[in-house]
């Protein structure tokens, strides 16, 4: 009885020593194809995970790349985008996680704190669009289509897109209207995978 115990711990032991360590990624699914994101979770922590809980709970399904620029970024995040007046589109969207910023009591005022770092707005980051105040993250994020140096230190690197560069290229390029909206839709669907490290 003790042998057989003895084995069946040394065979479980060898099990858990052997899986591979695993992170958490983004899938950023289009009509173009999948981004896959790896997230930056010890330079900005709060923006990663009301990203995470968002991405979790379906908020970001269905709503659509609304701000397209070339040689800048590719704009969304928005749950107005959901709806078809976009006049609205660009206004909305809240922290995933209370974090100190609004009303505890009405997810909807809840908004991410700044998380400024050193990494620096190149093709395919991922960083989160705000207002001017710098406490006033929300849902809105935006993926670099070039390098932007005036943005760093400004606004919240929190992830990088690992597979799936040429998406972000074939977003930007689309044809767009005089505020920067894609004159089709660009919808997402957004989910989260595990990955080996």
């Amino acid at each position: 009885m003790k042998k057989s115990l003895i084995i069946l711990t040394i065979i479980g032991v060898l099990t858990v020593s052997c899986e591979k360590p695993q992170k958490d990624v983004a899938i950023i699914s289009t009509q173009f194809g999948d981004m896959v994101v790896e997230f930056f979770d010890e330079s900005a922590p709060k923006h990663v995970e009301s990203f995470k809980a968002h991405a979790e709970s379906g908020y970001y399904n269905g709503s659509i790349f609304h701000r397209i620029i070339p040689g800048f970024m590719i704009q969304g995040g928005d749950p107005n985008t959901k709806g078809d007046d976009d006049s609205k589109y660009g206004m909305g969207g809240y922290s995933g996680k209370y974090f100190g910023i609004g009303d505890e009591s009405d997810s909807t005022t809840w908004m991410v704190p700044a998380e400024f770092n050193d990494l620096k707005h190149k093709h395919g980051i991922l960083s989160m669009a705000r207002s001017q105040d710098p406490n006033s993250g929300g849902s809105q994020f935006f993926v670099c289509a070039g390098d932007i140096p005036h943005l760093d230190g400004n606004y919240t690197v929190f992830g990088q897109v690992i597979e799936g560069n040429p998406i972000i290229d074939q977003i930007v390029n689309s044809p767009r209207n005089e505020k920067d909206l894609p004159n089709q839709r660009i919808e997402m669907q957004v989910r989260i995978e595990k990955r080996d490290k």
